[in-house]
């Protein structure tokens, strides 16, 4: 496994279980930063395999929706499960790789893979400096969108977005304020939207939106974080990132190497959610690697079924955010008046939150269709 993020971490859990002999190469030292919000929705929660209730910073059963800071509404979780659990991905991360350890994963941090080619039915990973070459049976790429194993395979990727964020220290009295509750902003540029995480004595705040529009996201997050009144406040840490999603029909596998997670692009394009999609592409693709390992040559069957069971399980979710995202793009108002201001829209997304549903079972409905089709049409 080249990756030791979830999906790498996912996918070598899945085929140490299988009986596989499983390394896991990284080029950090875990646990190493990662930027991201750290927001487990339910379908994260119920594919991470372990009990991670230690790690959680906060849990949030109340969300405040604002579009561009105004017309603010909150809201309280319907049930009992919080809407979201608040994680630092570090640590996150690290317990997943414990996690496939235990299962008989051997870990590598500190190692950078330099290239990849195919000889004699298996792959050869090349690694810097005085690292010896590894030669395995089949590879599992999680190292991310601008990774070796993504351009191997020959990825295709289409949406690019640009994700700002920063950790920031919170007094107690603000973080008393935040504790258990969750702010949503649908912001100035199309389609995108800012957010904040409570952890404790940190407040997770970003914005994410369209890489074309970098300049605009830019003045978003500033003004964002003004308005928070955090202006002032030096971040622990501050970070960019890109997330790109995969065009549809991008393969997945070359050979005997497979892609998951972000190297493979699957995320969802409207909430730019991909920690389950990580989780669920990797615990597919080490059980495929598992399943062909054991049967050598005869193995490309269940190679192929990787491509076959992503195709099945997580591209009708990423087809629907697509639909999802071009409505948002054009009317912010109608989606920030329907989830936060009616209260059916708000219970159908917490729905979605917790994984009750998924965007792609709404899209099923003719009436889910038709209103987004007018959405997608009327003029912004």
């Amino acid at each position: 496994m080249i990756g030791a993020g979830p999906a790498g971490a996912a996918a070598a859990r899945a085929a140490a279980a299988a009986g596989a002999r499983v390394v896991i190469l990284d080029r950090a030292v875990p646990p190493r930063y990662k930027c991201c919000g750290g927001g487990l929705i339910g379908l994260s929660r119920a594919n991470l395999g372990i009990d991670v209730s230690d790690l959680v910073r906060d849990s949030a059963y109340r969300m405040t929706f604002t579009k561009d800071g105004r017309q603010r509404y909150t809201r309280r979780a319907p049930g009992a499960t919080p809407v979201f659990s608040m994680v630092m991905r570090a640590e996150l991360d690290a317990a997943l790789v414990d996690a496939a350890v235990a299962a008989g994963a051997t870990l590598r941090p500190g190692v950078t893979v330099t290239g990849l080619w195919e000889s004699a039915g298996a792959v050869v990973v090349s690694l810097a400096g005085d690292e010896a070459d590894l030669v395995a049976s089949v590879v599992v790429g999680a190292d991310g969108t601008g990774g070796r194993c993504g351009g191997y395979v020959g990825v295709d990727l289409e949406q690019v977005d640009i994700g700002l964020e920063g950790e920031f220290p919170t007094p107690a009295r603000a973080a008393a304020y935040w504790a258990g509750r969750v702010l949503i902003d649908w912001g100035p540029v199309a389609g995108s939207y800012g957010w904040v995480f409570p952890k404790g004595d940190l407040l997770t705040v970003g914005v994410i939106g369209s890489r074309a529009d970098g300049a605009r996201m830019r003045d978003y997050y500033r003004d964002f974080v003004a308005r928070l009144g955090l202006g002032d406040v030096d971040p622990s840490t501050f970070s960019g990132h890109l997330t790109r999603v995969r065009r549809p029909g991008s393969p997945l596998r070359r050979g005997r190497v497979l892609v998951a997670g972000d190297a493979a692009g699957l995320l969802e394009p409207w909430t730019r959610e991909g920690i389950s999609f990580a989780l669920r592409s990797g615990r597919l693709a080490g059980a495929a690697a598992a399943a062909a390992a054991a049967n050598g040559d005869d193995g490309d069957a269940a190679l192929a079924g990787y491509a076959d069971a992503v195709e099945r399980e997580l591209t009708p979710e990423m087809a629907a955010g697509r639909v999802f995202l071009q409505a948002f793009s054009r009317n912010r108002q109608v989606f920030h008046g329907f989830l936060a201001a009616v209260p059916g829209g708000w219970r159908l997304f917490a729905r979605l939150v917790a994984g009750e549903t998924t965007l792609a079972g709404q899209l099923d409905k003719r009436a889910v269709r038709l209103a987004l089709r007018l959405l997608t049409r009327t003029p912004r």
